[in-house]
């Protein structure tokens, strides 16, 4: 992957066969109406019209027993140029090991998980030996955040940064600015520390200050950009980006590209 190509690191592209259910649960939760039809069809063109040219896709499995066809899909995946496909796993599922080597075996060199979703939380110590296993080889794609607070969530900054203490090899990206709706948490849990973190589903809702803030409180090299496509467009996404935190074209230029430089 070229270090200068622009890269969407949080898409969404379903199976055609549950990609309608999963956009009524996406909006059931989140109240957010779909912009596309969470298919690669949709997607792509999406993509082309804001000159990305390369998409992280991400799926979870709310059971152990989605884990294999998620991971299928992912694979199935591999074949299009314009796509990093990422894995999933849970902990309740039991051939962790085997399953992880069955994906590096195909490519894949990520695995996203979203807590809040697959109905676990993110310090479940049934997680550890997957996040022993990926250190040093793949990169967790995380969701962060939610309504409860940060102690009774499935998932949040403080927990993203113990896992980053505990594993300093595993490469981590946190979705939406750090944690969705946890925006005033993040610069006290993580500052400091190498964690990635996405634009993606934030930039409708973080406070200006908030966004500022850990803006400010980072590395430019952790930002990376995400659209969380089908929530939001690619194009639309970019521009608020560069609205909210007023940057030059070559700032956001770096955000745009900061993905290429993930060695996936």
């Amino acid at each position: 992957m070229s270090g200068s190509e622009r890269v969407d690191v949080h898409t969404h592209a379903f199976h055609p066969k549950i990609a309608e259910k999963v956009l009524r649960q996406l909006e059931a939760h989140y109240r957010i109406p779909p912009i596309g039809t969470g298919l690669w069809e949709d997607l792509q063109p999406r993509l082309a019209r804001c000159r990305i040219s390369r998409a992280f896709v991400h799926s979870a499995a709310t059971s152990p027993e989605q884990v294999i066809p998620a991971n299928r899909w992912a694979c199935s995946l591999r074949k299009i140029p314009a796509v990093t496909p990422f894995g999933t796993m849970h902990p309740a599922y039991e051939k962790m090991s085997e399953e992880l080597a069955f994906l590096w075996d195909h490519g894949v060199r990520g695995i996203k998980l979203h807590p809040d979703f697959q109905g676990f939380r993110l310090d479940d110590p049934g997680l550890l030996p997957l996040f022993g296993a990926m250190e040093g080889q793949f990169t967790l794609m995380v969701h962060v955040g939610d309504n409860l607070p940060p102690a009774e969530n499935p998932s949040c900054p403080w927990k993203v940064a113990a896992i980053k203490r505990r594993f300093p090899r595993l490469q981590i990206i946190a979705a939406h600015f750090g944690g969705y709706r946890h925006w005033q948490y993040v610069v006290e849990a993580m500052a400091g520390m190498e964690i990635y973190m996405d634009t993606s589903s934030s930039l409708f809702a973080i406070p200006q200050h908030l966004l500022e803030q850990i803006f400010q409180a980072f590395p430019r090299h952790l930002f990376l950009y995400g659209s969380d496509y089908p929530l939001w467009d690619p194009e639309s996404e970019i521009a608020r980006l560069q609205e909210r935190l007023r940057l030059t074209d070559a700032e956001l230029e770096e955000i745009l590209t900061n993905g290429s430089r993930l060695g996936l």
